[in-house]
């Protein structure tokens, strides 16, 4: 009798035991990211990938937001000159540009002013280039030469620095054949200025002239047609 009832005091305290120990979970698979976490990822991923995709497509289209860089027109942002001055920096600017990159470094500037007869030493070429170099890119674009000519006119360069040697030196190709046939580089620029329209009337002659040239096209043409007819008849 004490037996038993010693038995049935260990079976419920066994019982009670094992509802005290904590039940082993079941074996998962590997614990995978949250889907939240994962499409997170995803989608930085994916707004990166569609900004660069959109991006290359604006490019492609022309709807791209446009960069500091702009069409240089000469003839109208240096209306201190006529055609004829500019087009004849033109044909210097590209003499000295043996490259043919479009650009004058340091080696081509060398290379002009020993031509001109003054010549530099090579610090002397680098602060040629610095004093007009606006995009700092080390070589003269033609528009940063054309500057140097607009300021030595208005005397915004030293007496004796090579900029100024440069424009005096090149000053027999601009006069020859500049403005009203101005003596000098200077008295070019104030004519230059009080002309006005003379802008617009060499464009006018310009056009003038290649029409002239399509009509007596259209003449030898016509005559080297019947010309033909003749001889077929």
């Amino acid at each position: 009798m004490a037996s038993e009832e010693l038995a049935r005091k260990l079976q419920s305290r066994l019982a009670a035991t094992q509802e005290a120990e904590p039940r082993p979970e079941p074996e998962h698979s590997p614990v995978r990211p949250k889907p939240q976490e994962a499409d997170g990822a995803c989608g930085d991923s994916s707004s990166e990938l569609s900004a660069i995709l959109t991006r290359r497509q604006d490019i492609n289209e022309g709807n791209a937001a446009p960069r500091l860089t702009r069409v240089f027109n000469p003839y109208t942002e240096f209306k201190e000159f006529s055609r004829k001055q500019i087009k004849d920096m033109e044909m210097m600017f590209k003499r000295y540009d043996t490259g043919k990159d479009g650009f004058i470094d340091l080696m081509e500037l060398k290379l002009m002013m020993e031509k001109l007869g003054a010549p530099q030493t090579h610090l002397g070429l680098k602060n040629m280039i610095k004093e007009v170099d606006e995009d700092f890119d080390g070589k003269l674009s033609f528009r940063e030469f054309l500057l140097i000519f607009r300021r030595a006119a208005a005397g915004e360069l030293q007496e004796e620095s090579g900029l100024m040697a440069l424009a005096r030196l090149s000053e027999i190709n601009v006069s020859t054949e500049g403005v009203m046939g101005a003596k000098d580089f200077f008295e070019a620029k104030m004519q230059a200025l009080s002309m006005g329209s003379k802008f617009e009337a060499e464009i006018r002659e310009e056009k003038e002239e290649r029409k002239r040239q399509e009509e007596e096209k259209k003449e030898r043409q016509a005559a080297f047609k019947q010309l033909q007819s003749t001889f077929c008849s």
